[in-house]
């Protein structure tokens, strides 16, 4: 997973992208065809074997929520691999202007983010790295709570909401696995 997530920030400049729907899913196959084609040119043809699929297969085609949303984020992190999250866009505007905090779009996106237990803590920490000026002042409108602050509270608040994330230590996104399991993986013995 490290190698690919080196690749993937050398191949899109960085591990952090935010596009709409369909670019974002072309970004990703774009990417993971170069990274078949470099594959195949380190290994010499005799070796490639018939299991290879097509380099013009597309290896994502993301399910209607990301597709039907109006961006789709792309975080390959170091530590819970690669995530695809649905109106990152969103977040991200209201983070860099907590005004939006009064727009019932912005904030349900928020709200559907810190609910939703198959959402990990990535974006939320993603977003305080990242705009640290005003990550308490829409966190303090949500919640109601005039003396948050991510600094002291953001932590207890993701353990409240994600525990599952917490229950288990985090595996990698990208797994390597040699061409035998690999040949059992597609039900060839």
């Amino acid at each position: 997973m490290r190698q690919d997530r080196a690749a993937f920030i050398e191949f899109c400049g960085n591990d952090e992208l935010v596009l709409p729907p369909a670019e974002a899913e072309d970004q990703l196959n774009t990417y993971y065809r170069h990274r078949q084609e470099t594959a195949l040119t380190e290994r010499p043809r005799h070796v490639w074997g018939t299991g290879i699929p097509g380099l013009d297969a597309p290896f994502f085609e993301f399910p209607a929520d990301l597709a039907e949303s109006e961006t789709v984020g792309i975080i390959y992190d170091e530590a819970d691999g690669l995530n695809l999250y649905a109106d990152y866009g969103l977040l991200q505007e209201l983070f860099a202007d907590p005004a939006l905090a009064t727009s019932k779009r912005h904030m349900d996106v928020l709200r559907a983010y810190l609910r939703e237990e198959t959402i990990s803590p990535l974006p939320f920490r993603r977003l305080a790295m990242r705009f640290p000026d005003t990550i308490d002042a829409v966190f303090r409108k949500l919640l109601r709570k005039p003396s948050f602050t991510w600094n002291e509270h953001g932590e207890t608040l993701l353990r409240r909401r994600k525990p599952r994330y917490y229950a288990n230590e985090p595996s990698p996104g990208v797994s390597v696995i040699g061409d035998r399991l690999s040949s059992l993986a597609a039900g060839r013995r």
